[in-house]
């Protein structure tokens, strides 16, 4: 570690002694942090989407085509193209591991991403279906639209909807081996499995004609609100959580309200679990990602923010979220381990394991390190996509962006420090200005401290922020009502969370004991100073 990041380490270190000390100090010191991460660059509403190369009316108003930070530009072709996924693609077969994460961070990061970053998937490979991959299905707030559904629709056929004593406001659910989980989607009919009728408003799982035939694999999709919330078992893994909460949550808010109907409690217990989500957002997921500041949820920053406009998600914030390289080649579900293609669309290490298990496992094992050759090969297929959608939406450079967010542009020496990357990059681009802003993200050697490297650090924490802390429920005009919004026993659920752990000890059976560790963060992972 060079001098300058051993002094931003130890003035960090002090700043978060002193907000510890002073809840004044800490309100104080959380909002320049908060605000300096978000103003590193143009506030929304973005003047580009992808629908036009030029400012339209369309492009201003139709969420359905995704924002972006930077207008079209046509870059110099690579002058080795093939070269490119070698940048990606494991070394050794062998992952790289993190200094810093357990496989919870990954699983978080994808249900995070998939509730709100939702580019629209074609249905062949053609190039007639490119446009497509410019626009969304998104509703651009963060919502557990993953479990509640995208509409209303969705919504309705997801509740119980019943006024019977113990069930109002509650979500659809299912006892198997005595744990709570969400019915299944798929019922056999003539030998064959089709979607319950009750569950044909859903979204269709993403890559589901991959396992049609898969009799195991497909009589325990779940019904889940999202598309993508069946694509592991990691991601099944947080929507039962959150399932469990709701439905834990209604439970208790009927009993406190017997006068209250099944609308109000179902929509009060939402309202709870979706801050309860934000509030892991910010205080566990992003301070996992900060090197060393602590930051924590206080709305009241963006009331009178500049920043503080409505949500629209960027075609650059849905390719800078592809993580890949987090994923190890093997994962462990209790005593048994899967490999990476052995976990898409498969329920079974989740329902064999157990939520508390499952939890505890992913938490035990160690996340990969993001950055070149570090993909399991199974995965660098969607690398090559990620980088195809790029080329599609024609964004600006690697070194643009850096630009944009007020960081140095970069030679290629600079960019890493491992000089086979810096090889890789000189044999596929002409010059520095022509690497591609997916490559150059994940060229980057990580910052010290956290698990991403500096642009994609940077980039996440200005959407994330601006995403998270403009959600309605934390506005000026609903947040002080506090228990009249969220019912008094919402209202303490919300202040009692701070972590995933949080959230589990409260819906696992008994409480987790000392040594059943949950959470992103190693346990052994100490700040490095030299």
């Amino acid at each position: 570690m060079n001098l300058p990041t051993f002094i931003q380490t130890l003035a960090a270190t002090i700043i978060n002694k002193i907000s510890e000390i002073s809840p004044f100090l800490r309100g104080l010191i959380n909002q320049l942090a908060t605000n300096s991460a978000v103003n590193v660059c143009r506030h929304r509403p973005h003047p580009w989407s992808t629908v036009h190369h030029y400012v339209s009316w369309t492009s201003l108003t139709n969420k359905q085509w995704s924002a972006r930070h930077l207008p079209e530009k046509t870059l110099n072709p690579p002058k080795d193209g093939s070269a490119i996924s070698d940048l990606f693609r494991r070394e050794s077969g062998k992952a790289r591991l993190c200094p810093k994460s357990t496989c919870l961070f990954p699983a978080f990061a994808q249900y995070l991403t998939d509730g709100f970053i939702r580019t629209r998937m074609p249905n062949t490979s053609s190039h007639e279906d490119d446009a497509i991959r410019k626009q969304n299905t998104s509703n651009h707030e963060i919502d557990l639209s993953p479990l509640y559904g995208r509409t209303e629709v969705q919504t309705k056929s997801l509740r119980c909807l019943s006024q019977e004593q113990g069930m109002k406001g509650k979500l659809k659910s299912q006892k198997l081996n005595n744990e709570e989980f969400a019915p299944f989607l798929y019922e056999e009919s003539s030998n064959a499995y089709r979607i319950k009728s009750e569950f044909k408003v859903l979204d269709t799982p993403l890559g589901i004609d991959n396992i049609i035939h898969d009799k195991e694999k497909i009589s325990r999709i779940f019904a889940f609100g999202g598309d993508r919330a069946n694509t592991s078992p990691q991601i099944a893994l947080m929507n039962t959580l959150f399932l469990r909460e709701h439905n834990r949550l209604a439970s208790k808010i009927e009993t406190a309200h017997p006068d209250w109907d099944d609308e109000r409690i179902f929509e009060t217990a939402r309202n709870t679990n979706i801050v309860v989500f934000i509030k892991i957002v910010i205080e566990e997921y992003i301070n996992h990602i900060s090197p060393i500041f602590k930051f924590h949820v206080d709305p009241s920053i963006t009331w009178n923010a500049s920043w503080n406009k409505p949500n629209w998600i960027t075609t650059e914030f849905s390719l800078l979220y592809r993580w890949h390289m987090l994923i190890p080649d093997v994962m462990r579900w209790g005593k048994q381990e899967y490999s990476v293609d052995n976990t898409i669309l498969n329920n079974a290490p989740l329902l064999d394991t157990g939520l508390k298990q499952s939890f505890v496992d992913m938490s035990s094992q160690i996340a990969g390190q993001i950055g070149a050759f570090n993909t399991a090969q199974a995965l660098v297929k969607l690398e090559e996509n990620a980088i195809r959608q790029g080329r599609i939406c024609n964004l600006a450079s690697y070194n643009d962006y850096r630009a944009y967010v007020k960081l140095p542009k970069l030679a290629f020496k600079d960019i890493s420090k491992n000089q086979s990357v810096t090889h890789l990059l000189e044999k596929a681009y002409h010059e520095a200005n022509d690497i591609e802003f997916y490559v150059g993200l994940f060229s980057e050697d990580v910052t010290p401290n956290s698990p991403l490297p500096r642009l994609l650090r940077t980039m996440v924490a200005v959407d994330a922020f601006s995403q998270a802390l403009t959600n309605p429920l934390l506005s000026e005009h609903v947040w002080p009502q506090g228990p009249e919004v969220f019912s008094k026993t919402g209202w303490e659920a919300i202040n009692q969370t701070n972590s995933l752990r949080d959230v589990a000890n409260r819906n696992c059976g008994l409480p987790l004991s000392d040594d059943e560790f949950i959470g992103m963060t190693r346990k052994d992972w100490r700040p490095q100073w030299f």
